[in-house]
């Protein structure tokens, strides 16, 4: 017991610190990734270190449900990849400790932050996102800091342009300067020009303070004129010193959260489920309403309901007894022998209501939609709540057998290996969540499919490194695709300078003409090619092949102990026989049944193994013919070979 306790406390030792650096870094990352994203709104504002420092501050906590799943897959990957290189968890399986037993103590961490991550996606993410998306609101209506450039006009103060031809950087002097004050409209504008100047904030950051020196002032009296003035008057002004006042609002002023409060990114499960209960409502009974007056509204001046008085005295509304025509109606006919004003006036009529009608029922299904988007952005987030803890745990059963299985510590292969999956993962749950969002597909579907698509992938590899499997070995792929595929192989042998086993030439001669005569034998028994059925269900016989394989294999590894170069040589031109699948498919029935019924899929599988059968009949014919070759060297007498 005490050994199983320090293993799980070597465990967390191992794993915490990984998990901690990596999200950490992670969530740095996806920081500086909101920053690229929003620096427009925050560089020439001239705000303040504290108020940017606290925007960061509700962006990191906003960023915690992205950088949290990829941190601990980084983490995981990294615990047990170093585990896996220093031959530790070897040793922990040579002492009796499964894989499965190992991650126990970071399985009920998980489990803890798991439910942190709820709690945190619940309680603390609303908070965050309302401050957030005020502070950054309050960012972008504040007013750009005042830097009047050089040789251009510059038009951030509301109602002014001012152009500027050279600045004093030491005494703050402006040259040459340009006003255009555009407040009343570009008809009655006012220009200034000043020889030089200087401007200045007020106390209250609420005005722009000029004091110019030796200009003129132009002003237009469009006004005065009157509007049907074809000569405009205007007035001019020569000052020497002259102070004009802007109003420029310069201070950050905060946003009122309460407006950001009630949007769907500041509410928790108990407000979301309110907000969409209550919405719900006003839809069903908003369209019943509309059903209703649809049902109600009379066609071809048929009232869906008449009034029938009842024997009491008292009525109700019941529904019209359909009206029966004795024939159809002919259109054309209500147009003969009127004349042509008569007929365009009752179609534009008819087009004008139909129009109208269109236009109801557009501004009636808009309103609908507008609900039930407001709906499905407060499912979105409902869902988001539980998202995230399914994601944290699906991201460890990932990676910590993954690192088991790869065995490579440090920061280099589970980063890739991370950064792959995550983008995978983030893909994928990015389409899903604009599906949700559209309409597309359920709220459900489209939340959870990251998740339906990883947890398999979480569960093989949980299997393969509990089991040891080698899931990437390039040498298993590598025989499985030439199990399947085939690939050309040379026989490679050399004279043996030492023979313990002498080769018999009768014996020999005699197993060559049997392999000859079970390589005819077979040919013989599938002289054409086969039908697309009987390729599915019976193909060649496996046995046969394996044995004549089986038999070849056995006479070259007794003929290769020959002291002659020359029957080397020839042993090397026998083929190699393969067992592909391709060559008896028919050993897996469903599966032969399954290409035989889904016949256009079976097409190109049936061509490849109808040429796979060709080149093993090619093969054996070789056999044959290398055979005789064979049979007429080994009758020569050593002595003339040599």
């Amino acid at each position: 017991m005490l050994g199983i306790k320090r293993l799980y406390t070597f465990m967390l030792q191992s794993f915490l610190p990984l998990f901690l650096m990596t999200f950490f870094i992670c969530l740095f990352i996806v920081l500086m990734q909101f920053l690229w994203r929003y620096i427009d709104d925050l560089v020439g504002k001239g705000l303040e270190m504290s108020v940017i420092g606290e925007l960061f501050f509700y962006a990191a906590l906003t960023m915690v449900p992205l950088a949290l799943p990829l941190a601990i897959l980084l983490a995981s990957l990294m615990t047990f990849g170093n585990l896996g290189e220093r031959f530790e968890l070897t040793a922990m399986k040579a002492s009796g400790v499964s894989l499965v037993r190992a991650m126990r103590p970071l399985i009920v961490l998980m489990v803890f932050v798991a439910a942190g991550a709820f709690f945190f996606q619940n309680n603390v993410l609303p908070i965050a996102q309302t401050k957030m998306w005020t502070l950054l609101y309050s960012m972008r209506q504040k007013s750009p800091e005042l830097d009047i450039p050089e040789g251009v006009f510059y038009d951030q103060i509301p109602g002014f342009n001012l152009y500027v031809n050279k600045k004093d950087s030491e005494t703050g002097m402006l040259h040459d300067l340009l006003i255009y004050n555009v407040e009343r409209g570009t008809d009655n504008a006012t220009i200034i020009y000043a020889d030089s100047g200087k401007m200045s904030m007020t106390d209250d950051k609420g005005h722009l303070f000029l004091q110019l020196w030796k200009g003129e002032q132009f002003e237009n009296l469009r006004e005065q004129g009157g509007i049907a003035s074809r000569n405009v008057p205007y007035r001019r002004e020569s000052f020497d010193n002259k102070e004009v006042m802007i109003t420029f609002d310069a201070n950050f002023n905060r946003m009122d959260e309460s407006g950001m409060r009630n949007q769907y990114v500041g509410k928790n499960i108990k407000e979301l489920q309110a907000t969409i209960d209550s919405i719900n409502l006003r839809v069903d009974s908003v369209g019943s309403i509309y059903a209703k007056s649809l049902k109600q509204n009379s066609y071809m001046g048929v009232p869906y309901d008449e009034y029938v008085r009842k024997p009491d005295g008292s009525g109700v509304f019941e529904r019209s007894k359909p009206v029966k025509l004795d024939r159809p109606v002919d259109i054309d006919s209500v147009f003969k022998g009127s004349n042509p004003a008569f007929a365009k006036s009752v179609i534009n009529q008819g087009l004008s209501k139909a129009r109208r009608a269109l236009t109801d029922y557009e501004y009636k299904a808009d309103m609908m939609h507008d609900d039930k988007y407001t709906i499905r952005r407060h499912a979105i987030e409902l869902m988001k709540k539980f998202t995230l803890s399914a994601a944290c745990l699906v991201f460890f059963f990932i990676g910590a057998p993954l690192g088991a299985i790869i065995r490579k510590g440090g920061l280099g292969t589970p980063l890739v290996i991370s950064v792959i999956l995550f983008i995978f993962y983030y893909i994928i749950d990015n389409a899903g969540y604009k599906m949700a969002r559209d309409g597309k597909v359920a709220i459900w579907e489209g939340l959870w499919l990251s998740t339906f698509v990883l947890l398999p992938l979480g569960i093989f590899f949980t299997y393969k490194a509990v089991n040891d499997s080698a899931v990437f070995n390039a040498d298993a792929y590598a025989n499985f695709f030439r199990k399947l595929f085939g690939k050309g192989e040379t026989r490679k042998l050399e004279v043996k300078e030492v023979v313990m086993d002498e080769v018999d030439r009768n014996v020999a001669i005699e197993g060559i003409e049997k392999l000859s005569e079970n390589c005819r034998r077979f040919m013989d028994r599938y002289p054409g090619r086969q039908s697309y059925m009987q390729y599915w269900r019976d193909g060649y016989d496996r046995r046969e092949l394996h044995s004549v394989r089986a038999e070849l294999e056995h006479l070259v590894d007794y003929m290769s102990n020959d002291r002659h170069r020359i029957i080397i040589l020839k042993l090397m031109e026998l083929p190699v026989l393969k067992n592909l699948w391709f060559y008896h498919p028919g050993s897996y029935p469903w599966l032969s049944w399954l290409f035989i019924v889904v016949f256009p899929l079976g097409i190109p599988l049936y061509l490849w193994g109808i040429r796979q059968q060709r080149k093993l009949k090619e093969e054996l014919e070789r056999i044959i013919t290398t055979g005789r070759e064979l049979i007429t060297l080994l009758r020569v007498n050593t002595e003339d070979i040599n």
